[in-house]
């Protein structure tokens, strides 16, 4: 039996917060060491936050350009289905097969597709480069969290959270001032401007190339595993039309049948990923056992929401400073560092309380009553409130979000085993990107769908300087009015909503109705925003805190290949935080195991799993598990399923005794150690029945016969030989039938049928016949030279044939395991010749054949 850490990580709740543990063990990196490696993952996190926030402020420059306008959004999407897409797949190959090399190439593709996009030719053609660009973009992200992951263990990680949300808020500002700056320019060096968005990716690509080629050396274990293709094509087939219909619903329609054909083929594709995933178990792209936990399984959905509200008030944000406040995009992403200040800030101080108490719940809860306070401030805000309300909203909303973002993650990476790390955090970075791709999508159609209406209104309660605006003629007769007064005049808010920039250039009295409908419609927007906050307040809610683990992935690695189990000298001794009696619902669990089944989920800690075999291999079914402390007490209790799986869950860090008992078996004490990680162990049963008896040959024992015990599938259960009294005997068995077959020297083989109790002995007595020997050798000629090829048959008293054999070039031929009784020798090749031999139980006799021949 074998002790290994799996990713099937149940339902728990919190215990008592155990004092910090202390550094160090085998496979520990220095913190100088994991800030080198930092170094070389936080380059490649920059280059796609930043090509995020650059992209989206220069593309209506680069549409212009290229003559393009009108299907910019799909240099987007295009970017936007391979990023996500691939997330999953870089996980799980990372699992597989390292990730030095998935990264390094996520990398190269980005620099390739990002040198390419800088030489495109048409809106079509720079899709399709960001859609190369967006496979490398896809590890980028979540392979540089699995790779922290790898490096430094949850309780430790959260310190580190600030590093990694400091390069998104500076990719925030400076983004949209590299990106403004460098659209702007109509030549640099000789190139057009708003290819140098592009081409900045390359220079710091090849530095986070070299640095992560030099630093990144985390040791892995290779795993045999297929890849799971057809789930990643079945994935395609239901995510693509998704994400594209989110981006394109608002110009489509969301109910036009462009979008109804989306929905089809995206519910088809989702359900063949799903049979598909299930069909291959483990080897899955998105493991389905990592849903079984509880735990898991809310993180999961709480990022989803959370992501969802967060992206969608942070794209709400630029929208209000942009055509509200008339900011060009440099300026609204220097407005939005207050949003920046506050996730930062709240990243910092929840990863030190994460590190120095172990404790991490409190915190998305925190965030998500930020974000509901956040939203609902921003529902405050007009066309004429100072900037300094709005900037300090966003220090709230921002703290929600930095309280949220990576906790989240790290509970995902906390909740699966260190193996599969990769597709752990790929799974939360993949959930959340969707769920933020939705949320935009949803909260600006609900934008644009209620806008007219809220200019409308609006107009309706337009103050006396509005009408004093079209009562001026120098207002009326000014070109650069016309847009406004095209409006009025019945021509459609439809240019409004394709441009909104003419609104800071015309008179500011005409532009005000305007301007107030935006930030009404925004106003309505967070509403919505606020009431998804709740929902994901109430999902963090019903989190179970697991005990963040003390060792990364590489410490645990090293603990498995030597064999030992993993240590915390801080972490409290069991029996003192264990109580003597069982709480309420771990009694109920013991007295009804036929409800709980395999799931005796008793108790918050560590998940203990594995399989309960006899020793033919088959699983054991209703086989009772209990598990029991140093102390003698009993911590859970369970029952093996139908395929023999089981699952209990080990209240504290600590040794246990794990007793598996089942009827007709012996029963089966493991020792194991739990360390914070899930802990995998399988147990085998034996039977409790026997299989006895004696060899004799007449009344004389046979000593040193040969007995094998085979079971009905020809599998060999054991094989002994009998002692100097000629007995033997086979234990742990299982009732059945079984066949017996004995051999020894000089006797004939025995075999016959033996029928096993489950429980005694069953006793045989087996009576070996001699098995003689006959040999000799043919002859022929006036030398008597020997004959070669002579044919030779062996007939007995009764007339029949027994043997027939040719002799060899010497002459000689040879009949075994032969009855005693009285043979025939008929030697052929020359005229034959016969004679007659008695041979005893196992004796050795010899006849020689004289051939004659007349011409000889």
């Amino acid at each position: 039996m074998t002790t290994n850490a799996t990713s099937a990580a149940l339902d728990t709740t919190a215990p008592a917060t155990p004092a910090r543990p202390a550094a160090g063990g085998a496979g520990a990196l220095s913190h100088r060491k994991i800030m080198t490696i930092l170094g070389g993952l936080l380059l490649g996190m920059f280059l796609a936050a930043l090509d995020q926030t650059i992209v989206s402020t220069s593309i209506p420059r680069i549409a212009n350009d290229l003559h393009g306008l009108s299907i910019q959004a799909w240099v987007t999407t295009a970017y936007l289905i391979t990023s996500t897409i691939t997330t999953p797949l870089y996980g799980k190959l990372s699992d597989i097969y390292g990730r030095k090399p998935f990264y390094l190439a996520a990398i190269s593709i980005f620099i390739v597709g990002s040198a390419a996009s800088s030489f495109a030719t048409s809106m079509y053609e720079l899709a399709g480069f960001r859609a190369f660009q967006g496979l490398g973009a896809g590890g980028l992200m979540s392979l540089a969290f699995t790779i922290i992951g790898d490096i430094v263990s949850p309780r430790e990680r959260a310190k580190y959270q600030g590093y990694f949300l400091a390069v998104f808020g500076l990719s925030s500002v400076l983004g949209p001032v590299i990106g403004g700056a460098l659209s702007g320019a109509n030549s640099i060096l000789g190139i057009t401007g708003w290819r140098w968005v592009f081409l900045v990716n390359v220079p710091i690509g090849l530095a986070a190339l070299v640095v992560v080629a030099k630093v990144l050396n985390v040791p892995h274990q290779p795993r045999q595993q297929r890849i799971d293709w057809w789930g990643a094509v079945a994935l395609v087939i239901g995510i693509v039309p998704i994400l594209v219909v989110a981006e394109q619903g608002q110009q489509w329609g969301w109910g036009s049948l462009r979008s109804l054909v989306c929905y089809g083929i995206g519910v088809v594709g989702v359900l063949a990923f799903l049979l598909i995933e299930r069909a291959m178990g483990d080897s899955a792209l998105i493991p389905l056992r990592l849903f079984r936990s509880r735990v898991f399984s809310t993180v999961i959905i709480a990022g989803t929401i959370v992501g969802a509200a967060m992206f969608g008030a942070i794209t709400l944000i630029p929208q209000y400073l942009q055509i509200v406040r008339g900011a060009s995009p440099t300026t609204s992403g220097l407005q939005m560092l207050p949003l920046m200040v506050g996730l930062m800030s709240a990243s910092v101080i929840s990863g030190q309380i994460t590190s120095r108490t172990g404790r991490y719940k409190i915190f998305p809860i925190i965030g998500s009553v930020f974000i509901i306070g956040g939203s609902l401030l921003f529902t405050r805000i007009g066309a004429d409130t100072p900037i300094w309300q709005p900037m300090l909203y966003m220090v709230a909303l921002g703290f929600g979000v930095g309280n949220c973002l990576q906790t989240l993650t790290l509970a995902a990476q906390n909740a699966g085993s260190f193996r599969d790390m990769g597709v752990s955090t790929a799974s939360a970075t993949f959930f959340r990107q969707i769920g933020g791709t939705l949320g935009v999508a949803v909260f600006l159609s609900v934008l644009f769908s209620t806008v007219t209406g809220k200019i409308v209104n609006a107009l309706h309660h337009a103050g006396p300087a509005f009408q004093a605006a079209l009562s001026d003629p120098a207002v009326t007769h000014n070109p650069v009015n016309a847009p406004v007064l095209g409006i009025l005049h019945g021509n459609g808010t439809g240019s409004l909503l394709q441009d909104a920039s003419f609104l800071q250039r015309v008179d500011a009295r005409l532009a005000h109705p305007f301007l107030v409908g935006f930030s009404d419609s925004i106003d309505l927007v967070f509403l919505w925003v606020a009431a998804l906050s709740v929902v994901a307040l109430v999902v963090t809610l019903l989190i179970k805190e697991i005990p963040l683990r003390t060792m990364s992935g590489i410490q645990a690695m090293a603990e498995s290949e030597t064999g030992g189990a993993a240590t915390d000298a801080a972490v409290p001794p069991v029996h003192d935080a264990i109580p003597a009696e069982p709480v309420a619902d771990e009694v109920d669990a013991f007295r009804e195991p036929e409800r709980v089944g395999r799931h005796a989920l008793t108790t918050a800690g560590t998940p203990i799993s594995g399989s309960v075999r006899r020793s033919d291999g088959s699983p054991a079914t209703g086989a009772v598990l209990t598990l029991i402390n140093h102390g003698g007490q009993q911590v859970a209790r369970g029952t093996s399923g139908d395929d023999g799986e089981y699952e209990l869950v080990a209240p504290l860090d600590g040794s246990y005794v794990l007793i598996a008992s089942s009827a007709g078996h012996q029963p089966q004490a493991s020792t194991l150690r739990v360390a914070g990680d899930p802990v995998h162990l399988d147990v085998r049963l034996t039977g409790t029945a026997r299989a006895t008896g004696v060899v004799r040959a007449g009344a004389d024992p046979v000593p040193g016969a040969v007995v094998t015990l085979t079971d009905p599938r020809g599998e060999v259960v054991g094989s002994v030989t009998t002692g100097d009294d000629g007995w033997f005997r086979f234990a742990d068995l299982l009732g059945g039938r079984y066949t017996l077959v004995v051999s020894a020297s000089r006797y004939r083989p025995y075999a016959t049928s033996v029928a096993v109790p489950d429980l005694g002995d069953a006793v045989t007595e087996v009576v070996l016949s001699g098995g003689a020997r006959l040999t000799g050798t043919a002859t022929g000629g006036p030398d008597r030279a020997p004959v070669r090829d002579a044919r030779v048959t062996l007939v007995d008293a009764a007339g029949t044939v027994v043997a027939m054999t040719t002799t060899d070039h010497t002459g000689a031929y040879a009949f075994g395991d032969l009855p005693a009784g009285e043979y025939t020798i008929i030697a052929s090749g020359y005229p034959p010749v016969s004679g007659h031999y008695q041979v005893g139980a196992g004796e050795d006799g010899v006849h020689d054949v004289v051939l004659e021949h007349s011409d000889i």
